[in-house]
């Protein structure tokens, strides 16, 4: 099967590396985000973020999310809200872990 080549969200999840804000955490987390069809492992430290592509089994937080939803989370740093939720658009498996992620990014 091939790879269906760049998605409108791979420039977001390349670009969280660079919004990065170090200290954020208080000791390594791994989150598993399913955006749309793309998987991907992002490692938090206190010194840096990064995001390897695929999943991960044992992540401290899963999130599954419609990248338009993703998106807002990180880049408006809007939470997702309860008719996202209830339309199946966003789910996580850790609420206080998804805040803390969302105030790692500037």
């Amino acid at each position: 099967m091939a790879h269906p080549g760049p998605q409108p969200h791979d420039q977001l999840v390349a670009e969280m590396t660079r919004r990065y804000i170090p200290n954020r955490v208080p000791r390594p987390l791994t989150y598993y985000l399913s955006i749309g069809d793309a998987k991907y492992t992002m490692r938090l430290e206190p010194a840096a973020c990064t995001i390897t592509a695929g999943k991960v089994e044992g992540a401290d937080c899963v999130i599954k999310s419609h990248p338009d939803v993703f998106e807002k989370l990180l880049l408006q740093r809007q939470a997702p809200g309860a008719l996202d939720i209830a339309r199946g658009r966003f789910k996580t498996s850790d609420v206080a872990l998804l805040a803390l992620l969302r105030d790692c990014f500037r």
